[in-house]
């Protein structure tokens, strides 16, 4: 074996994000929709693999669902 698996499907984490941002979230222990919302934009850009992209999928999907990112103190 070689390379990273794909980890996807990544609970209801959006597709669209592709394979890296998912994993890398999942690793830090963020598996949902729910778990992201407990997180600032800018925590979760912190991230390595998450980037501008995955960020503007996420508020989409959690826009969908009635939630958004926990907001900067």
């Amino acid at each position: 074996m070689s390379g990273t698996p794909d980890v996807r499907p990544v609970g209801d984490l959006p597709h669209e994000m592709g394979k890296t941002a998912p994993r890398e979230l999942k690793n830090a222990g963020i598996d949902s929709l729910q778990k992201v919302s407990q997180h600032t934009e800018k925590q979760l850009l912190a991230i390595h693999g998450v980037g501008p992209k995955a960020i503007r999928i996420l508020r989409e999907a959690l826009g969908e669902k009635g939630l958004r990112f926990r907001e900067e103190s």
